[in-house]
């Protein structure tokens, strides 16, 4: 020891900097494994387009024209991207090579589509964005957070377990959302048919629930709340068998097959009663308020 102490090396800046190359390769190796790939696809209008993910975000803007712009990223060596195209239908999907671990299996998704497109996508933890799309949607995912922004004219369908969703400024939509934990969160949201279900998480909406539509908000044991404005036209059918019910709201009375309890339930109108609005809950609170 006495021999190497005076041969003039410091041992301590010796590991330091082996350390610190051991971590640049690994760093190195990372950057290297992760691949940028693009696909381009010319369509006719309202295509099809398909995007499975196990692992991974998928977003979808409105481009120009009728081309499909596809741009994925793919974190390992581990997985690959398999894409076909048969006429209007376009379907893209990660393919795992070697095992299933998270980190090393995901592929990042960005398209650009033509705004009439229909959309469907799948992906375990996401999250997934759509913006500006008109075509009818599709939005799939275990844990994925859930944004769709700025449709209209459309179906949109969403799943998830855990995941939040969250639609802001769809109009004239047929909207169907279910989850089993996730809160839902809508804002401006109308159509001829608006229904939410989820069994523990939230419901919120904040909107003037349109004209001529049917709205239905369900949890079993989460919390629904309505935020509206004055001139609302509605009529509304609240109950919850355990938890409390209530309005901030000057509602007209209606005459209805289904009693009232206080505290428990509410029925009355506003306006014209141009839409119909089912809030219902097991043992969540319901609440609707004036803006």
């Amino acid at each position: 020891m006495a021999s190497l102490q005076h041969t003039g090396i410091d041992y301590t800046n010796v590991q330091t900097l082996a350390v610190t190359l051991v971590l640049a390769t690994c760093l190195s190796s990372a950057l290297a494994a992760e691949t940028k790939k693009e696909y381009r696809y010319t369509v006719g209008p309202n295509a099809n387009i398909s995007v499975d993910t196990q692992y991974g975000a998928i977003s979808v803007r409105a481009g120009s024209g009728n081309e499909v712009v596809v741009n994925a990223t793919l974190k390992s060596d581990d997985v690959e991207v398999d894409q076909q195209q048969n006429g209007n239908r376009i379907g893209i999907a990660s393919h795992l090579l070697r095992g299933t671990d998270q980190s090393a299996s995901r592929v990042d998704y960005e398209l650009s589509v033509p705004s009439d497109a229909n959309i469907h996508l799948h992906s375990s933890t996401g999250p997934l964005w759509v913006e500006h799309i008109r075509g009818d949607l599709t939005l799939e995912g275990a844990d994925a957070v859930v944004n769709v922004r700025n449709a209209e004219n459309n179906i949109v369908h969403v799943w998830t377990m855990r995941g939040p969703i969250t639609l802001t400024e769809v109009r004239n939509g047929h909207v169907e959302i279910n989850t089993i934990s996730g809160d839902i969160r809508l804002n401006a949201v109308t159509g001829p048919l608006v229904q939410a279900v989820s069994s523990r998480g939230k419901i919120f909406y904040d909107g003037d629930f349109g004209s001529g539509g049917d709205y239905k908000f369900i949890t079993h044991s989460g919390d629904i709340e309505a935020l509206v404005p004055a001139d609302i036209s509605a009529g509304f059918r609240a109950h919850s068998m355990l938890g409390k019910v209530q309005h901030d709201f000057p509602l007209q009375h209606k005459h209805s097959r289904f009693s009232e309890e206080v505290g428990r339930s509410f029925v009355g109108t506003s306006g014209q009663a141009a839409s119909e609005v089912v809030l219902r809950s097991f043992s969540g609170k319901i609440r609707l308020k004036q803006r």
